[in-house]
C-alpha cells in the first residue's frame, strides 16, 4: 500500500494521519482530487478502525415530519409546500403525531427524530405541546428535533433569541438537535440554492449555543449539486473549528443531493464513487468528530454498506417514516427493522452495535450465521 499511496501522491498525507497531525485545507483538496479512490479509502478505513474497530452503530428510531408547509424555497427540496392549502401540503395535529408513537408501544424505540417545514402560522405552543406530549407517551424517549434552520425561524417568527427558543424547547422535552439544514456553508452556494433561510454562520452559531446549553447535536453536508471541492473542504473545516471550541458534535452525516421533483432536476445525482469519497475525506478531515454516518436513506443501502469501509462507522437507524428524501426520488425502503440493519452490517463484514442517541450501547446483537449449503 505504501507504493500505491506514493503513486497517488498521498504518502505525506498518510504520514500526517499516522502521526495524528491535523490535515490542512490543501490536504483536503488533494484528497478530493486524488485519482486513486481506494488509496483514499484505505487511509479513511485505517482511521475508522483505529477509533472503532469493526463496530458499526445503529439505533431504533422513528423519523417524523409533522408538517411540510415551508416558507423557504430551497431549489433542491421536493418536500416543502409554500403555504397551507397548496397541493400536497399537510400539517399533522399534535394528537396525530402522538398517535404515531402510541402505535409503536410494542417497539423498543430509543429516539424520535422530527424535522419540519418552516410553517408561518403555527403557534410556538404547537412545538412545545408536541414535545411534552411525546414525553408523556413515552417518558424515556430521546427527542432529537428541529434543525438549526427551524430554531432560527422560530426566533424570528415568535420574537425570541435563538437561546430563548432552545431553552424553552428544552424545558418542554427537547434533548438534542439533528444536523439538517447545513447544506453547504459557502455563501455563494447558499445564495443560489437556499437564499431565504439562515446562513452558514447562523447555523453554526445555533449549534454553538446548543452545545453551551449542554446539548449534543449532529451536523450534515449536502453534496453533489453545484458546490466545488474547495467549498466542501471549507465546510468540513468550519465544522472542525466549532468542534474544537465546544466538543458538542456527535456525528457528521453526508447527505447526497437527489434531483427528482425539484428545481434542480436537470443536475445528475452524485455517483457512488463521489459518495464514498465524501465519507472517506470527512473521516480524515474531521479528526475531532467521533462518528461518520452513512445515512442509508440518502446514499442507498448498498452504497451505505460499502461506506463502512470508507470511513463510516454508523448506519443511522430504523427511520420508519422518512418522506423528505423519498419525495426527491430516493428508491430506498422507507423503513428497516433492527434485524434488517444488523444483517446489512454483518453482510458488510462489520459488527453491529445498537446504540441510543448519545452512543451508549443498548444491545450487542448475536446474529445466527446463515446456513452454508
Amino acid at each position: 500500500m505504501t507504493a500505491r499511496l506514493r503513486s497517488a501522491g498521498l504518502e505525506d498525507i498518510a504520514a500526517k494521519v499516522e502521526a495524528r497531525t491535523r490535515l490542512s485545507f490543501e490536504d483536503g483538496r488533494r484528497l478530493f482530487a486524488a485519482p486513486d479512490l481506494l488509496a483514499v479509502a484505505w487511509l479513511a478505513n485505517r482511521e475508522r478502525e483505529r477509533r472503532h474497530g469493526a463496530r458499526t452503530y445503529f439505533n431504533h428510531n422513528l423519523r417524523l415530519e409533522a408538517t411540510n408547509v415551508c416558507t423557504a424555497s430551497c431549489l433542491f427540496c421536493s418536500f416543502a409546500r409554500l403555504k397551507p392549502g397548496d397541493a400536497g401540503a399537510y400539517t399533522s395535529s399534535v394528537e396525530q403525531v402522538l398517535d404515531k408513537l402510541r402505535a409503536r408501544a410494542h417497539e423498543p424505540l430509543t429516539e424520535v427524530h422530527i424535522v419540519n417545514g418552516l410553517h408561518p402560522e403555527l403557534p410556538f405552543s404547537y412545538y412545545t405541546d408536541l414535545l411534552r406530549g411525546l414525553k408523556a407517551v413515552r417518558p424515556g424517549i430521546h427527542l432529537k428535533c428541529f434543525t438549526a434552520v427551524e430554531i432560527a425561524y422560530f426566533a424570528g417568527l415568535y420574537g425570541r433569541t435563538d437561546e430563548q427558543v432552545l431553552v424553552e424547547l428544552r424545558a418542554a422535552g427537547l434533548d438534542s438537535l439533528p444536523g439538517g439544514g447545513a447544506e453547504i456553508f459557502a455563501a455563494r452556494v447558499r445564495r443560489k440554492i437556499c437564499h431565504d433561510k439562515c446562513d452558514g454562520d447562523r447555523y453554526l452559531a445555533i449549534h454553538r449555543t446548543a452545545h453551551g446549553l449542554g446539548m449534543r447535536t449532529n451536523v450534515t453536508m449536502l453534496y453533489g449539486h453545484i458546490e466545488t471541492p474547495d467549498e466542501r473542504v471549507d465546510h468540513l473545516l468550519r465544522i472542525r473549528a466549532l468542534q474544537d471550541d465546544t466538543g458538542g458534535f456527535q456525528a457528521f452525516i453526508p447527505l447526497a443531493f437527489h434531483p427528482d421533483n425539484n428545481q434542480m432536476r436537470k443536475l445528475p445525482p452524485p455517483s457512488a464513487g463521489d459518495t464514498l469519497r465524501v465519507h472517506a475525506v470527512a473521516r480524515l478531515m474531521l479528526d475531532n468528530v467521533d462518528h461518520i454516518k452513512a445515512y442509508w436513506i440518502s446514499c442507498g443501502v448498498e452504497v451505505a454498506q460499502t461506506a463502512l469501509w470508507f470511513g463510516a462507522d454508523d448506519l443511522d437507524g430504523t427511520v420508519q417514516e422518512e418522506t423528505i428524501y423519498h419525495m426527491a426520488g430516493s428508491s430506498t425502503p422507507t423503513a428497516l427493522s433492527t434485524g434488517d440493519i444488523e444483517r446489512l452490517i454483518t453482510d458488510a463484514g462489520r459488527e453491529p452495535i445498537e446504540r441510543d442517541t448519545l452512543y451508549n450501547v443498548v444491545r450487542v446483537p448475536q446474529l445466527v450465521p446463515a446456513c452454508v449449503l
